[in-house]
């Protein structure tokens, strides 16, 4: 048995709160106090819920480290200065005061969910070019029936569009460059350089795109105007892979799928729903403009029950579950470990930061 660490550490009286839907950890508390004596850790194991729930008093009181998901009464945690999501995106938290105040430290969790994301995305496209419902409908009915070779499309010399290259996108580009697809990235910034290229956010080992070597062209830009220009690319495949935030709100809607119509691309969101102008891309399906969607998020989230995109032909949803894995808090737990290494010193910097000005 290893000895217990009793000397102080840099991170001696600070208390740690992980407020999250999975059952306590003993083992890795252990770890994490004999590797920081003196910093307390509170666990609390709540249940996955999208609507914020305040925690009792007593949980919050003196914590200065935060771990969790849906945003905390900012006037609840005044001491805290970092504040580590569970997800990759931060907009639940953009109205908090925790998030607003310039001295409280907002990481992602980007990077974690990026693989089985990107497993949905390369999923639910091969279950549409290879027509799998039908022939799942037809098992159904115990029926023998090939539907016509014209109807199936495979991927070589296709191009996939990714909007948004961050974790998600990059490895989503992994898996679309292995079944031989070209690859154009977007993202809000110019990545002019090889080094602006690279990955700065979490990766799982194997996986993603981290020095930016797969895109065969990269766009860039916040203007309509850009974004335009990267939908006029032939696209096969778009997928939408980046923060909801105010200049994103609505980025794709009917002059966009007006220009996707040139190709009939199919439409990947596994960012947010209001990405989408969900009446927009009825039409667009009714109208012959895309050849499909996969959804993993909708405007309005929840969809509400005998809402029309439920039964709009071509059209794949699920219920905001492509981040859903065994690992995911694993992967979380390395991005906080990681994290409390720099906030002891340990390390010269953290991993995930948020640019709180941009949203992401």
């Amino acid at each position: 048995m290893g000895s217990i660490n009793t000397s102080a550490s840099p991170l001696d009286k600070e208390v740690l709160l992980f407020e999250v839907p999975v059952p306590r950890d003993d083992e890795w508390i252990s770890h994490l106090q004999n590797k920081y004596p003196g910093l307390e850790i509170r666990w609390h194991t709540s249940e996955f819920s999208m609507t914020p729930n305040p925690l009792p008093k007593e949980v919050y009181d003196g914590v200065t480290l935060l771990v969790g998901f849906m945003p905390h009464p900012a006037e609840m945690l005044p001491k805290v200065r970092y504040v580590q999501l569970m997800s990759a995106g931060a907009d639940r938290w953009i109205t908090n005061d925790l998030y607003k105040n310039p001295n409280v430290t907002f990481c992602t969790a980007n990077g974690t969910q990026a693989p089985q994301i990107a497993e949905w995305v390369i999923g639910t496209w091969l279950m549409a070019s290879h027509k799998f419902i039908d022939y799942i409908e037809q098992q159904k009915k115990a029926t023998w029936n090939r539907l016509t070779p014209l109807h199936i499309e495979d991927s070589p010399g296709l191009r996939m569009g990714i909007l948004g290259y961050g974790a998600i996108g990059r490895h989503c580009a992994r898996l679309g460059q292995a079944l031989g697809m070209e690859i154009y990235a977007y993202t809000r910034s110019e990545k002019a350089t090889p080094e602006a290229r690279k990955d700065d956010s979490y990766v799982v080992p194997g996986t993603g795109d981290p020095d930016g070597l797969i895109p065969t062209k990269w766009f860039h830009g916040s203007s309509k105007e850009s974004i335009n220009e990267f939908l006029a690319q032939d696209l096969d495949l778009l997928v939408l892979s980046l923060p909801l935030t105010e200049a994103t709100k609505y980025i794709i809607s009917k002059e966009q799928f007006d220009i996707l119509a040139k190709k009939k691309a199919f439409v990947s969101n596994v960012a947010r729903g209001r990405h989408i102008n969900t009446d927009d891309l009825i039409e667009a399906m009714k109208g012959d403009k895309i050849r499909g969607a996969a959804l993993d998020v909708t405007d309005p989230e929840p969809l509400t029950d005998g809402h029309p995109l439920w039964t709009t032909p071509n059209v794949f949803i699920t219920p905001h579950v492509s981040w859903q894995a065994p690992h995911v808090f694993q992967r979380i737990k390395a991005v906080v470990e990681r994290n409390l290494e720099g906030l002891s010193g340990e390390k010269p910097s953290l991993i995930n930061v948020m640019d709180k000005k941009q949203g992401y």
